[in-house]
């Protein structure tokens, strides 16, 4: 809202202070004549018409001459401002009371320091001690005499308005040039058509401002008159064509009738073809031609809306930002044809207009296209997110929430890499919940669920980067751990036997206590799973036929054991 109300303010502004000017038009009050050649000397013509259009002047001169306004000439201040055209030279004459002449010219390529930002020439009074009484303007092969557009401003007010005219060009351009930049990295980063296009129109945006504002002229001071004017209809050309594919390639083939996207491109290509030549033109019929090709733009505007609006009513979410994008461009475009603009923005006129209509375009669209690529990152990592959960609850037991067989596989991998890196010995624990089958049998099977889902509990804490831990199924729980050996790793399995063997399962299952039976496979020089996973359980096979709730080990480097081998290294409780 702020910035809003800054624009109106602005605006104002421009609009106040341009309003103090006097506009000078053909025939109110300008006179004119026509020299059929260029003269060779700098003589005014004699004889002036007031009445009608001159004709016959683009391979001649033009002459236009004004006598100052009332109370004009009790002001020595005065500033002549020139909005420059298609032309070879112009020269401006001052003349006084006392029949003194002063004269000030330009040519094609050489504004010397005459130019001012938004395409204006300004010519400044030279003081005198008699009033001034008039003006004369000759233009050598001037391209389109209603193109012209001049005022005469105070001087003080000249300075005013060239300073707000550039402050303005150049806030535009900075919006425009944040927006080329933002949308190529867009395109380059998420590879989107439409990004790419839209940079590349805020791009020709920027150089069309540029051009016409005449601010290149400070590294390319040459290029002033004539060949800045045919590179600013091109350009504006092109931009036209830019935006209407970003719009209408943006859009579903779906959402928008085949015949209507065709003639958008259509007109496009109309647009373009007539703009190219008519860039080229220094004479012929300009004014014509000129008026054709504002037909053509706005029957190609008038399409894009068409195709905006179709796709909207189809329920099309990019139609809708395209919708608050091109609003405030075609009202702007609108309004030019039923508006007098020569006096807004200190003499920008349209030009300024559609430049900040361009900078609003472009930010309204980056930050829809942001918008965008937000919603897909979110529900991108949505996604992820969700396809992670299902994985990892792929390999989680439901009922006791840790890792299942195939988690555990996975796990056990990754310790026994590690293990064999750093040469540390591994351990492998198959625990078997004894007489499991009875508890289910006598108190059911919600009993037997609580009862491992209490198992479960006691063995979960374990879980470490060295210490794996799963279901494999049934009542049948592993432990994987790296670093214990020996006897550290057997008073490992003691202790977790005998936290088991002390969970309380409540009325479940009528105190009944609840044991476990413990098979260890040891390997101190590394060994695949299939090989601990035998040994485990035939470890545990041993514990089961020595008497239950028991631990019983076996290593994976030692000769096949014997049975007082056995007897002798499984430990009662």
């Amino acid at each position: 809202m702020r910035t809003l109300t800054l624009l109106c303010a602005v605006a104002a502004m421009g609009w106040t202070s341009a309003a103090s000017a006097e506009v000078l038009r053909i025939g109110h009050p300008l006179c004119h004549a026509v020299s059929p050649g260029v003269p060779g000397s700098d003589a005014i013509p004699e004889n002036f018409a007031c009445n009608g259009q001159p004709e016959g002047y683009q391979k001649g001169t033009l002459w236009l001459h004004a006598l100052l306004p009332p109370g004009a000439d009790e002001r020595d201040d005065l500033s002549l401002i020139i909005h420059s055209s298609r032309f070879d030279r112009l020269v401006v004459y001052f003349s006084y009371a006392d029949g003194a002449i002063e004269r000030q010219d330009v040519r094609s390529g050489d504004f010397g320091t005459h130019w001012r930002a938004g395409g204006q020439l300004a010519f400044r009074a030279p003081h005198r001690d008699v009033p001034l009484v008039g003006v004369t303007m000759r233009f050598d092969k001037v391209a389109s005499a209603g193109l012209l557009r001049m005022r005469l401003v105070a001087r003080g007010e000249e300075s005013t308005q060239t300073t707000g005219l550039a402050t303005s060009i150049g806030a535009a351009l900075v919006l425009l040039l944040a927006g080329a930049i933002y949308n190529a990295s867009l395109a380059v980063a998420v590879r989107r058509q439409f990004s790419a296009w839209q940079a590349g129109w805020a791009a020709c945006m920027i150089l069309w401002g540029g051009c016409w504002s005449q601010l290149h002229l400070f590294f390319f001071p040459r290029m002033a008159g004539a060949l800045s004017s045919q590179i600013c209809t091109g350009l504006s050309c092109l931009a036209i064509c830019l935006a209407t594919l970003s719009a209408v390639t943006a859009l579903d083939s779906q959402s928008v009738n085949r015949w209507l996207r065709r003639a958008a491109l259509w007109l496009t290509g109309g647009v373009a073809a007539l703009g190219l030549p008519l860039s080229l033109m220094r004479s012929g019929p300009i004014e014509t031609l000129g008026s054709l090709l504002g037909v053509l733009i706005l029957a190609n505007l008038l399409a894009v809306a068409c195709c905006i609006g179709q796709a909207w009513r189809r329920g099309s979410a990019e139609a809708r930002s395209f919708a608050g994008a091109w609003s405030v461009p075609m009202l702007v475009l609108a309004s030019t044809e039923f508006v007098d603009t020569d006096r807004m923005f200190w003499g920008g006129g349209s030009q300024i207009l559609v430049l900040f209509a361009a900078a609003w375009q472009t930010l309204w669209l980056s930050i829809a296209a942001s918008r965008s690529h937000a919603r897909l990152r979110i529900e991108r990592d949505m996604a992820r997110r969700a396809e992670a959960q299902a994985q990892e609850l792929a390999r989680r037991d439901a009922l006791t929430g840790l890792p299942n067989r195939r988690g555990f596989i996975e796990r056990v991998g990754t310790v026994l890499e590690t293990s064999q890196e750093q040469g540390q010995v591994v351990g492998l624990l198959l625990i078997d919940v004894d007489w499991f089958k009875s508890i289910n049998d006598v108190y059911g099977h919600e009993a037997g669920d609580v009862v491992l889902a209490a198992i479960a509990r006691r063995i979960a804490p374990y879980e470490s980067p060295s210490c794996t831990v799963a279901r494999l199924g049934g009542e049948e729980f592993a432990v994987m751990v790296a670093g214990l050996e020996g006897f550290a790793l057997i008073r490992f399995a003691e202790t977790l036997r005998q936290e088991i063997s002390a969970c309380e399962h409540g009325d479940l299952i009528g105190q009944r206590k609840v044991t476990v039976s413990i098979g260890i496979a040891e390997a101190s020089t590394g060994g695949d799973f299939r090989s601990l996973y035998r040994l485990a359980d035939e470890a545990l096979y041993e514990a089961k036929r020595q008497g239950r709730d028991q631990v019983a080990i076996r290593l994976l480097d030692e000769p096949e054991p014997t049975a007082d081998d056995l007897g002798q290294v499984a430990l009662g409780s």
